[in-house]
């Protein structure tokens, strides 16, 4: 098939979705994450086709990786997607207006949504649960890391549909080659809505080029506040966990910000980054501070180009404030809109930053790699909003959907 009978042919089995009940949908998706599960040798085989290609040191190597567990997990997520509420058919208002007219505004799918990824092959099965919970058709895009990958996945849940007698393209995945990103981000007509995936790079250029309507998942340029009034292991754990625990994903630390008045604390606030051996890039008061009380060769001074950095590896810059509007300031100067944290035991500190800071997610005493669909009870998330319009945040099963009016009437006309 061409692409354009691929858009066609997509564009064909999402009208026949919206005749799909709730029980076939929640089956379905069951059964694929059983299929996961059986099939998980070969999954992982097709895994390491790519894995071959790819460094080690890259820091895409740990998103392109598949392993036993984290299929396991995908599968688990797969069932709690199915066990979630509809998002379809929701009444989110219901009232008559003057003429006797009544209407209602009813949640429905997009249609079909577009998604454009890089090397990170369990976006092509959330993708997919979140798609078909919510009543769409997916088309995916994802990179030449990850193609063989992707390939199997796609496969695997087509299979699955046949098997119960849906059609397979209401998922399809384009070739891994910049001519099908180039068609796809053009299909007017086909294809409803486009969600980017990926490097600020990559966002941008969907963004530019794109006619069908985007939504941006936005690069994750994320900070934490530690306050004057902050508590220390709170934040040693906060900051630890915020760095650590991915360092390739969009909601990885990049940029602690420490009061002036607790630079004492800064050695012990880093500690325990040293057993991951990440890089500290340290303005001037940091770097002294820190000199001697963490390893010299992961101690470097920053540079302009530290800030505003999303690292996705480990290393991490530090910038002294004099207060918490001066970090508020550098957050606004130097952040994506994506999360950022506050480590305070200051009331009046945490109202402050919470309504000062424009960001999707703003945490208070806790660290920002909770930004994630899962751990807000939504789900899988097939992507986190960084724009103002439709959604915000993590993008799970409501967020996949628009709204359409329904209005019923008595044979009312309408007079000049």
């Amino acid at each position: 098939m061409n692409l354009n009978e691929i858009f066609q042919s997509v564009r064909a089995a999402s009208r026949k979705l919206a005749m799909w009940d709730v029980e076939t949908v929640n089956t379905l998706l069951c059964a694929v994450a059983d299929r996961i599960e059986e099939q998980t040798d070969s999954l992982l085989e097709a895994n390491r086709e790519d894995l071959l290609r790819m460094e080690v040191s890259n820091p895409k190597y740990d998103r392109l990786k598949l392993t036993k567990e984290r299929l396991s997990g995908i599968a688990a997520d797969m069932r709690q997607v199915a066990a979630l509420p509809s998002p379809l058919g929701r009444v989110l208002e219901s009232y008559t207006v003057p003429s006797g007219l009544r209407l209602k505004k009813v949640s429905v799918p997009f249609g079909v949504i577009g998604v454009i990824y890089e090397a990170r092959p369990n976006v092509s099965f959330d993708v997919f649960a979140l798609c078909l919970k919510s009543g769409n058709a997916a088309i995916l895009k994802g990179g030449s890391d990850a193609d063989a990958s992707n390939r199997a996945i796609v496969q695997l849940i087509q299979e699955v549909l046949e098997e119960f007698g849906a059609d397979p393209h209401v998922v399809e995945l384009l070739p891994s080659s910049r001519e099908a990103t180039a068609a796809l981000l053009h299909a007017e007509g086909w294809v409803d809505l486009i969600i980017p995936r990926g490097s600020s790079n990559l966002i941008r250029y969907v963004r530019e080029e794109a006619t069908v309507p985007v939504i941006e998942t936005g690069a994750g340029i994320c900070h934490t506040y530690f306050d004057k009034a902050g508590d220390l292991d709170k934040g040693a754990a906060i900051v630890h966990n915020a760095k650590t625990r991915r360092v390739s994903v969009c909601n990885a630390l990049d940029c602690l910000l420490v009061h002036r008045a607790r630079l004492g604390d800064l050695p012990d606030l880093c500690a325990p980054l040293q057993e991951s051996r990440v890089i500290l890039y340290a303005d001037e008061p940091a770097y002294e501070a820190l000199s001697g009380r963490y390893p010299v060769e992961l101690l470097r001074p920053a540079t302009p180009e530290s800030y505003g950095t999303e690292f996705l590896d480990y290393k991490m810059a530090i910038k002294t404030v004099e207060d918490i509007a001066e970090a508020v300031s550098h957050i606004y100067a130097y952040g994506s809109g994506h999360s950022e944290c506050i480590v305070t035991e200051d009331k009046e500190a945490a109202d402050f930053f919470t309504r000062a800071v424009d960001a999707a997610c703003v945490y208070v005493n806790a660290p920002t790699s909770f930004t994630d669909g899962a751990q807000f009870g939504l789900g899988a998330e097939i992507g986190i909003s960084t724009q103002k319009l439709h959604a915000r945040g993590p993008m799970g099963l409501r967020e996949m959907t628009t709204y359409k009016w329904i209005v019923e009437g008595d044979g009312q006309i309408r007079k000049k």
